[in-house]
């Protein structure tokens, strides 16, 4: 039994398996943001994955299986530690469903090198990068993790995300971990002192693989050395970002009194301190008493009463104000009858008028949306009892206009995905604005890896991201990834920054995620024409032994 997780190498090879899998997840885990390092040492994800790829390549396909579950569900529950303060079941069921992506993937790559013996790693590598982009879609979709996410702090290797978006980032730093991985697994275990020769004919046989990577490596710092701009003579935006450091949906009317109380506070001071801001930003649903709903149907006095005063607020205010609120409308359903539905939203308003109106596009699986309630009615009933916010999923791509400024405003968890903001930029966004609030995590490394990702953006599409959040990581990035200012986190404080206003297209706002779809093409026809032709080989094979 023991053989079958060895690899036919006993009790001894089973825990050497154990010990690689257990530091493969903890180097995949400490290259993020982290409790110990808060920025992550995003050099470790240049050799994360070879305790991962080696322990595949030695152990049978069946035992990958255990293995990727094993993997899989560690380096997740390290990584995504955070998420047992927003439901200790949370942690568990995302684990969960990456050990469900797992126990796929592991027997995949096991397969890659089963079908070329040679030159496996490489498939390998298209897989791993296949991987990382089908995963972000569709209702699961989860970005947290993809490998090329570590190195946002190091700038002259993410500039290429302009091209590439983070997949060419991700490419780059998967290399090495399937190489290696490959040189070690060319040690036969009586190699002995022969060990180094073994490893020389192995590089020696790959040189081209590794001289592209090599020069590719090269090309990628030339490029992310003379590709950004200096944008000081480029035209400005002041944008006063709001941090009121609370979780906005604690509490009930007292509470929401006091969070607009600072809400209002912190923004006069920003005011105060002049030069006039273009815009000032609070964070997703800062204020949560429904505007629109208890504007139009009253049907709570001491909401209505807190919605007048903010409107009374912002009559009075010379500068735009974009807010993020709870918009909830009348709308009729599917079986024709009125019912109350929620848009999480951003509203633009100026002197009091509302100028603008965003609802979310991508909402969070399970806890902002659930879409599958005739299908899976058991899960549905008890996220609703699990007080889960379901919201309505908006359908339109907006630019606001705010006296000449166009900027868009994904929400929270929107800016981890890359497809949403080009899509903004498509429409003629000039800075992306996001309202965020991942105040429920209490963890400066959450907030943190979040934000890590949303510096892509700014990347991708040279444009300058702004962040207004509840409690932290409130900033303004210029579109070369730089961070220009940044509030302390886990405090009530406001900050203003001035952005450049550009209007470029990258090769990555025209062609979006390509080369993640390339990627993820050649390892399918990979792994179907190394399957045919092995069919065909075993057949030719059994045939021969029965003439």
């Amino acid at each position: 039994m023991i053989a079958a997780f060895s690899g036919g190498k006993g009790w001894g090879g089973f825990f050497v398996n154990l010990a690689a899998v257990l530091s493969g997840a903890l180097l995949f885990a400490a290259s993020f943001p982290n409790p110990f390092i808060i920025e992550g040492l995003p050099l470790l994800a240049w050799i994360a994955f070879v305790p991962v790829f080696w322990v595949v390549n030695r152990a049978p396909i069946g035992a990958s299986v255990f293995w990727g579950a094993l993997y899989s569900y560690t380096a997740y529950s390290l990584f995504n530690y955070w998420l047992a303060v927003f439901d200790p079941k949370a942690g568990p069921i995302v684990s969960l469903i990456y050990v469900c992506y797992f126990i796929v993937l592991f027997p995949l790559l096991k397969l890659a090198l089963i079908l070329f013996p040679k030159r496996g790693y490489l498939i390998q590598w298209l897989i791993w990068l296949g991987y990382e982009y089908l995963r972000t879609l569709g209702f699961l979709g989860y970005p947290y993790g993809i490998s090329g996410y570590s190195q946002w702090s190091l700038l002259p290797v993410i500039q290429i995300a302009s091209i590439t978006g983070v997949w060419g980032v991700s490419a780059l730093i998967l290399f090495p971990s399937c190489y290696i991985a490959a040189a070690l697994g060319s040690l036969k275990p009586e190699a002995g002192l022969r060990r180094i020769t073994e490893i020389t004919a192995f590089l020696r046989r790959e040189a081209l693989p590794g001289a592209l990577w090599a020069a590719a490596l090269l090309g990628t710092l030339i490029f992310g050395v003379v590709s950004p701009v200096d944008y000081s003579a480029a035209p400005a935006a002041r944008i006063a970002l709001i941090q009121h450091n609370s979780d906005p949906w604690l509490g009930g009317i007292p509470e929401f009194r006091n969070n607009l109380e600072v809400l209002k506070r912190l923004s006069e001071e920003a005011l105060a301190a002049g030069p006039k801001p273009d815009l000032v930003v609070w964070s997703e649903t800062a204020f949560v008493p429904r505007i629109y709903w208890h504007t139009t149907y009253r049907t709570d006095q001491a909401s209505y009463a807190l919605v007048k005063e903010l409107m009374d607020f912002l009559s009075v205010q010379d500068v735009p104000f974009v807010i993020g609120n709870d918009d909830a409308r009348n709308e009729v359903n599917e079986q024709g009858l009125w019912e109350q539905v929620d848009y999480n939203a951003v509203m633009l308003y100026d002197r009091g008028g509302l100028k603008g109106l965003y609802r979310k596009l991508h909402l969070v699986p399970f806890t902002e949306s659930f879409p599958y309630k005739k299908q899976f009615p058991g899960i549905y009933e008890a996220l609703e009892k699990a007080d889960t916010h379901f919201w309505k999923k908006g359908t339109e791509v907006v630019v606001f206009d705010s006296r000449g400024l166009k900027f868009s405003t994904p929400i929270c968890f929107e800016d981890t995905f890359g497809y949403l903001s080009r899509n903004f930029v498509r429409r003629g966004a000039e800075i992306i604005v996001n309202l965020s609030n991942d105040a429920w995590s209490k963890s400066v490394p959450a907030q943190m890896q979040h934000f890590s990702m949303a510096v892509f953006r700014a990347v991708e599409n040279r444009r300058s991201m702004v962040r207004s959040t509840a409690s932290g990581q409130t900033c303004a990035v210029d579109p070369n990834g730089k961070i220009l200012a940044m509030a302390e986190p886990f405090t009530e404080s406001w900050i203003t920054a001035e952005v450049p206003v550009v209007d470029v297209k990258t090769p990555y706002t025209f062609y979006g995620d390509l080369w993640a779809l390339i990627f993820a093409a050649l390892a399918f026809i990979a792994l179907l024409s190394g399957s045919a032709g092995y069919t065909i080989r075993r057949i030719t094979i059994k045939k021969g032994r029965t003439r």
